[in-house]
């Protein structure tokens, strides 16, 4: 297609013709994103072999196969190993599923090095360069990766170019979906629509025909949003579906995503759905976790609280801590402790407020919270809060075992209050948490739809994967501030 083809966009209000900006072929395109994956890694892999030497001092007197890092098997071979899991494309697993072939694909490579390190006689110094090495790759790799997503996002490369099969509700709304969330992998181009429907009003995306014709554009996945729309195409076959792949979407909000598993079932298929949070042995591997990694994070925070704690006493009069009550598992209220970032009376002061602005009144019934607090201390309230670092003392509530690590954040009981009973019931039944998927996907900037959709699918589909994943990039949220007020 060139620059100067036009298609016809059928918004909200009038239908208009629109240029189509010329796209790369979809193999040039992944040939691009492979590239530029693949220098990635072996960029991370030079950086997490050089660490070790960098902090030590130390340059190994062995070289391992002509190379200076201290590891026995050339990076390339991760290189290798992550493709085999499927990486080094745009298209295919989420980001969360990603970073767990990531794990999982280093520890391969990890376990090939201590092998051949244990054949060529390596001291204990090798063997612990190869753990240290191996954990870097793992963080470096998936700050790395994020980055270089991101980026590809930007460029317009990252994504299969995908048409969406039926113009209707389920079809807009995937739709929107994917565009907000293009790390996905889906690149929406436009919709094939039933017969007659030629010119039904759509999210901006153009409508390229009608259901029973080829795209305009060069479409790498077929979306259908219902079976009803696949219907349409018997009597075809799949075999003849002008896209190399074909996905069907079938719309059961109450399914969780990763934990299902397609089971064949004679000339049927079946879904095999897991709840994994609710085992009582990944509810104690979550405990373990929550122990060693909230005990090591609440002793290496104490002089950063002592500090921040002494500070907030200068300001303001009054002790630096507060306790909220904050709805815990299975509805029991649980105290929960933050540093202080209000006045002390920050209640007269919030209620003074809301009387006088209306506007501030919506903002705090959409929220919870104000853009433009009047509550906050000066100087350092902001700033606090921005960081999250009024909830370092929260560590102590995830070593009690009132919370965890990672979870549905513990909201007070009005905040509750604003969810229908269903979803209160979902969200109890598991230990709140320090971080959440919330908090790194919108944090305070999403309304209370955004926070119970985000939850739901956190609940229904957790894994030890997931709670690392949400750490992590815990960590880029807070040091970017992104949303938090």
């Amino acid at each position: 297609m060139s620059t100067t083809d036009s298609i016809v966009l059928v918004g909200p209000t009038v239908e208009r013709t629109v240029p189509v900006r010329a796209e790369l072929r979809p193999g040039r395109r992944r040939a691009i994103v492979t590239a530029v994956l693949v220098g990635g890694d072996l960029f991370f892999s030079g950086l997490a072999g050089l660490f070790p030497q960098l902090i030590t001092g130390w340059l190994p007197a062995e070289h391992w196969l002509g190379s200076s890092t201290p590891v026995p098997i050339p990076p390339v071979a991760l290189v290798f190993v992550l493709a085999a899991f499927g990486l080094y494309s745009s298209y295919g697993p989420s980001p969360p599923e990603r970073f767990r072939l990531r794990v999982l694909g280093i520890g391969i490579y990890a376990i090939g090095c201590l092998l051949v390190a244990s054949a060529l006689g390596t001291s204990a110094r090798g063997v612990a360069d190869i753990a240290v090495v191996s954990a870097l790759l793992i963080v470096i790799g998936f700050y790395g990766e994020s980055a270089l997503r991101s980026a590809l996002i930007r460029w317009k490369l990252w994504g299969a170019l995908t048409v969406i099969v039926g113009a209707d509700t389920a079809g807009r709304d995937l739709a929107n979906t994917l565009l907000a969330q293009p790390e996905l992998g889906f690149r929406p181009v436009g919709f094939l629509v039933e017969p007659g429907q030629e010119s039904i009003r759509t999210e901006g995306l153009p409508v390229l025909g009608g259901i029973d014709e080829s795209p305009a554009v060069p479409a790498e996945v077929l979306l259908f949003s219902s079976c009803a729309t696949l219907a349409l195409y018997d009597g075809k076959g799949t075999g003849q579906l002008p896209a190399p792949r074909t996905v069907l979407v079938q719309q059961i909000h109450e399914l969780q995503n990763m934990w299902v598993q397609v089971q064949p079932l004679g000339s049927a298929i079946g879904l095999e759905i897991r709840r994994e949070l609710y085992r009582s042995r990944n509810l104690a591997l979550k405990r373990v976790i929550d122990c060693t990694l909230g005990g090591i994070g609440l002793i290496l925070a104490l002089p950063v609280i002592a500090i921040l704690a002494a500070t907030i006493r200068v300001l303001d009069p009054g002790s630096p801590f507060y306790v909220q009550i904050r709805v815990g598992r299975d509805g029991r209220p649980i105290r929960v402790l933050k540093l202080r970032t209000m006045y002390s009376d920050a209640e007269r002061r919030l209620h003074a407020h809301l009387e006088a602005c209306p506007a501030a009144r919506e903002e705090w019934r959409r929220f919870f919270k104000l853009s433009d607090d009047p509550r906050i201390l000066p100087k350092i309230g902001n700033f606090i809060r921005r960081t999250s670092l009024d909830e370092l003392p929260q560590l102590w509530n995830v070593v009690r075992g009132d919370m965890s690590l990672v979870g549905p954040r513990p909201f007070p009981a009005y905040h509750m209050d604003g969810f229908d009973s269903d979803f209160r019931t979902l969200r109890t039944s598991v230990p709140p948490g320090l971080t959440g998927l919330w908090q790194i996907s919108s944090r305070s900037d999403g309304d209370l739809g955004v926070q119970r959709s985000q939850d739901t699918y956190y609940i229904r589909n957790w894994s030890p994967w997931l709670d690392l994943y949400i750490l992590l990039a815990t960590v880029s949220a807070v040091l970017g501030a992104k949303g938090a007020r």
